[in-house]
């Protein structure tokens, strides 16, 4: 499948169930590399990216079998500690397997990551965290090769960044270190918190996962466990948007609403009306709403996931709207493509300022990164015609039967 063709100006309607977190989901399968008993994963989406990182473990030994949303993973026998370059590179988040091969072989040798090109995502926090467990980092022929020839050992570290990458892998390493380590300034989002639950059902020691301090005792051995992967907050805040931008009506279902509060907090302050129900969120709207400023952090504030689709329901709202983009440098690529659309948007060094206008028109657009592509879908949704967009193998790597869950909220949408 090439392009995607979606007919917009109809308010979404109906109920749509969200997956399992694609952020979550990789580092966990990572960590199912610890441990030579079986691992099985619940509600772990379909996606490229985890297709990939199937591949990459399996490339190591580990055999992997899918039973619907159930991954069975068993890394009895590894046979390998290079992952392929080729698998590699396809996707960034294949560089966690570092941390996880270090606690179980004691070395692994890796190329440089691939991934969406939104911006410099720099490894050395990752590095930096290996060597002060006690490993080794050397170059060879573009591959990196991290050894630990006498072990690992818990230490305190300092992230100069809260980077997620790099608090997994050291959180992975120091599972399996001797003693105890501490992560200072860790990263707080909730794949970080996941990814201890699933550790500590392992039998690690893990406390502190979800603030900036991570304490890790260190265990000699893991063993197998059964885990439900975290419903994926970023999939359901791009259709709560979405819903939001049609006017529409929509339940949102298997969402953890505190996951999501600075998006629902600046929603709210747009006059989108948003209703929590236990495990579900509900929008309702008219289509009509105001600007808001907004400016991306690290969790817990606004993520930077969000930040085009979000950006893309502002180029309708009322009045004048200003987003500021702090993470990535190259994250507003999927501006240009909405301003094909019709949007009033002007950059200014990391900051969007966006004039709402009354309505989008159709128009062929392209899908430069994932994110970008969830923006796109939903300037479609809200515009009038068909749009035709490309560049969409973009959007599965991170949005599970998108198609289908926009079908049954009414949306004419086509592939081909």
């Amino acid at each position: 499948m090439n392009k995607l063709y979606i007919t917009g100006g109809k308010p979404l309607q109906g109920t749509v169930s969200i997956s399992g977190a694609k952020n979550a989901v990789l580092p966990i399968i990572a960590a199912a590399l610890m441990t030579a008993e079986p691992v099985v994963l619940e509600e772990t989406p379909d996606l490229i990216d985890v297709n990939v990182m199937t591949q990459v473990i399996e490339s190591l030994g580990a055999s992997v079998v899918r039973q619907g949303s159930r991954l069975q993973i068993e890394a009895r026998d590894l046979e390998s500690i290079e992952a392929p370059h080729e698998l590699v590179t396809q996707m960034r988040a294949s560089i966690v397997i570092m941390g996880a091969l270090l606690a179980r072989k004691g070395r692994v040798r890796i190329s440089h990551p691939g991934g969406c090109a939104i911006g410099s995502r720099p490894i050395n926090w990752h590095l930096k965290g290996l060597e002060a467990l006690g490993a080794e980092v050397r170059m060879d022929h573009g591959f990196l090769d991290v050894s630990a020839a006498q072990g690992l050992k818990g230490t305190r570290i300092y992230l100069d960044f809260p980077s997620v990458g790099a608090t997994e892998n050291i959180m992975m390493a120091a599972a399996m270190a001797e003693g105890t380590t501490v992560i200072e300034n860790a990263a707080q989002e909730p794949e970080i918190v996941d990814l201890a639950n699933f550790l500590n059902e392992m039998g690690g020691k893990v406390r502190g996962a979800g603030t900036s301090v991570i304490h890790l005792e260190g265990v000699k051995e893991l063993h197998g466990t059964t885990h439900t992967v975290i419903p994926d907050r970023i999939e359901a805040g791009s259709f709560l948007l979405m819903a939001a931008a049609t006017g529409g009506d929509v339940l949102v279902q298997n969402v953890i609403s505190d996951h999501l509060k600075p998006l629902l907090a600046k929603m709210l302050e747009a006059g989108v009306m948003v209703e929590e129900e236990g495990d579900a969120i509900r929008v309702r709207g008219d289509g009509l709403y105001q600007g808001v400023d907004v400016k991306t952090q690290v969790h817990p504030g606004f993520s930077t996931d969000l930040q085009a689709p979000f950006l893309a329901m502002l180029s309708r709202a009322q009045g004048t709207s200003m987003v500021t983009e702090t993470i990535f440098e190259n994250r507003f690529m999927h501006v240009d493509e909405l301003k094909r659309m019709g949007a009033d948007i002007k950059i200014e060094g990391r900051t969007a300022i966006i004039k709402g206008v009354p309505a989008l028109t159709a128009a062929p657009v392209t899908a430069t990164d994932l994110r970008a592509g969830a923006a796109l879908i939903l300037a479609a949704l809200t515009a009038e015609g068909t749009s035709e967009i490309s560049g969409i193998h973009h959007i599965y790597r991170g949005y599970e039967s998108i198609e289908e869950k926009l079908r049954g909220l009414g949306v004419v949408i086509r592939s081909n």
